[in-house]
């Protein structure tokens, strides 16, 4: 690692000669995959980027140009070449350095992507803002094609084009894998693109077989074949300057192609080929498998688990969603390019008509299935919390409004661990409560999964399930399709003086923290609506309420509590706990809920510290 180890920042890359750059990209991968296999985090993607981000540093004057990478997860070389090298080793951790560019990290990560198809957008937006300052620098947006599929990308080119002077170049890294397998329209004409062989062979006829006097009409000839088959026109109809495509591990193309780029003004567009995985085989040949990996041997590559563990929530959906399938022929399964985050590829394998993989396009998913509702079949949209985020407007609109028939099973609900707080699902409840029409449920264990996938399956309108990431506390599955009665919650433990109101995976540890105050436990079930008989239940013989949720505490679950509550005039001492009105970043779960008291320990301590030991309440003025 001499090269490596000599570049603190991509000044020091600048003072390489071009001859160094490729034995620096050896060194760099090799490092790459050593650091990775010891913390774990996004592989195949970064060592597809190597060169590129290197050629990237090299050519252009960064921090002062400023590069935007989407998504985010292929800028570990960035990072090790923009002076955290040695931090590489906390990736991902508690106070480590983050899996995405970070813009309270370096002064080198000018934008926050963690969330697809954004770098346009914001490279367009500082490229415009360089140029009402009067300030000459440039603006790169490193998009994937997976990214492209998404609508806020083209969004943002039809803007750029128009921008004639502004100082914009779009990176197309076109490695034909997004994080499931790459799908639409779009995809297949870049495949179409990739073999080449109509686009070579109009070249060679142009430069080989028409005599001298013909030359202008060679060239001519050429560029028509590029037309029909590169995307150089759809790219340029935009406004842009379409440039490729060329190899993106090749720094003999890559670098002069760069350079000539800059000096040219206006909206650019490159076209680059990468191999996701390039130069480790076992990456290669499975790069989904590689995509976001634990602790491994390089050498070895990863091994299947020794013996199986614990089944995880993502895995009860997909069984449910096979086994609903399967006594229901309405049934139809959608993803926004999560198929293997969500657990559908044995539904996929086995209803290949009934399935539905609409890209990076959370938005259109959801008018998608709301599409699908009004014409009789039962659409089950399976997306992360996070990412139903982007397609809440149309949540509301194209089906909340509408009352139709949808289920929503949104996997990573609460934190997430290593992915920090861009893949935390920590608003759902918050943001869904407050939608009419919406049935809101969280499951304390597996089974009650099962049944609250059914019951949103059943249930004549839009409905959402919100499971957490990983595994469940280990309760048997009942293999039948059963419902639960909506709006319906349970008393787990019975105690005195204090009612702690647990949702979802809260409820295990509130259990914890029960049994060492004699407290009753309930768990709520529904968010929406409110078990409100069983509040009243609960306030007829206890003295204060507590309630635990793994989500924001700002509207979410312990407000429809207290919104219950004072509808029914319950007059009792309420202490609400869940996330805190702030951005919790990566580090281990188990941790994480630790840090702001959502274990069995810190719920305990937080009780005893608003109403004492024994359960009597202590009454604070203005705050009873």
């Amino acid at each position: 690692m001499k090269l490596l180890e000599t570049i603190n920042d991509p000044s020091d890359l600048r003072q390489l000669p071009r001859a160094q750059l490729t034995p620096l990209a050896n060194e760099l991968r090799q490092f790459l995959l050593h650091s990775v296999s010891k913390t774990g985090g996004h592989l195949s993607s970064n060592l597809g980027t190597v060169e590129l981000t290197i050629a990237l540093h090299y050519v252009f004057e960064t921090p002062h140009d400023r590069i935007v990478w989407d998504v985010g997860h292929q800028t570990y070389s960035h990072k090790i070449l923009t002076g955290r090298r040695d931090r590489m080793t906390t990736l991902r951790q508690l106070n480590g350095l983050s899996g995405f560019p970070k813009r309270d990290e370096s002064e080198y990560d000018t934008f926050g992507t963690a969330h697809s198809s954004t770098s346009i957008s914001a490279a367009l937006g500082m490229a415009a803002a360089a140029k009402l300052k009067g300030e000459h620098r440039h603006a790169i947006a490193v998009i994937g094609d997976g990214s492209m599929t998404a609508g806020m990308a083209f969004e943002a080119l039809n803007n750029a084009g128009v921008e004639e002077d502004c100082n914009l170049l779009v990176v197309l890294n076109d490695n034909d894998m997004s994080i499931s397998p790459p799908v639409g329209a779009l995809n297949r004409y870049l495949a179409r693109l990739m073999s080449g062989q109509f686009y070579a062979a109009a070249k060679s006829v142009g430069k080989t077989v028409l005599p001298g006097p013909l030359r202008e009409l060679a060239s001519r000839l050429e560029e028509h074949a590029k037309g029909m088959v590169v995307p150089a026109t759809m790219f340029e109809e935009f406004g842009f300057n379409y440039i490729g495509p060329i190899d993106g591990h090749d720094l003999d193309s890559l670098i002069p192609t760069l350079e000539n780029i800059k000096k040219l003004k206006g909206p650019q567009f490159l076209h680059v080929v990468t191999k996701k995985g390039q130069g480790y085989k076992l990456a290669e040949a499975e790069p989904i498998l590689y995509h976001g990996t634990g602790k491994f041997n390089p050498t070895e590559g990863i091994m299947p688990a020794a013996a199986p563990g614990k089944i995880t929530y993502t895995e009860v959906f997909g069984n449910w969603l096979c086994d609903m399938a399967a006594v229901d022929p309405r049934l139809v399964g959608i993803t926004p390019a999560m198929r293997e985050g969500s657990g559908m590829v044995r539904f996929h394998q086995q209803y290949p008509e009934r399935y539905f993989d609409v890209g990076i396009a959370e938005q259109h998913s959801v008018t998608f299935a709301g599409g699908l509702a009004t014409e009789g079949m039962k659409p089950v949209l399976a997306i992360y919390s996070t990412f139903l985020q982007r397609g809440y407007d149309q949540l509301i609109h194209d089906v909340a409004l509408q009352n139709l028939d949808v289920t929503f099973a949104l996997d990573r609900a609460g934190l997430v661990g290593a992915d920090g707080a861009t893949h935390a699902g920590n608003y759902d409840l918050s943001f869904l409560r407050c939608i009419p029409n919406m049935v809101v449920m969280a499951p304390s264990n597996e089974n009650e999964c099962r049944q609250m996938l059914t019951t949103a399956y059943h249930y004549p309108g839009p409905a959402a399930v919100r499971y957490p990431r990983g595994a469940g506390v280990g309760t048997p599955i009942v293999e039948e399709l059963t419902s639960l009665e909506i709006g319906k919650g349970e008393i787990k433990r019975q105690g005195k003086d204090i009612a702690i109101l647990a949702f979802g995976s809260m409820v295990a540890p509130s259990l914890g923290a029960a049994a060492d105050l004699n407290a009753t436990v309930a768990n709520m079930r529904f968010v929406k609506p409110l078990d409100v008989e069983l509040v009243k239940q609960l306030a007829a013989d206890h003295a204060c309420f507590v309630t635990v949720e793994e989500g924001a505490t700002m509207g979410g679950a312990g407000s429809a509590v207290a919104e219950a509550m004072a509808a029914a005039g319950i007059v009792k001492p309420l202490l609400m706990l869940g996330l805190p009105d702030k951005f919790i970043d990566q580090g281990d779960p188990v941790a994480l809920l630790a840090s702001v008291g959502l274990d069995a320990k810190g719920i305990a301590a937080s009780i005893r510290a608003r109403f004492g030991a024994a359960g009597e309440p202590r009454l604070v003025v203005n705050n009873t």
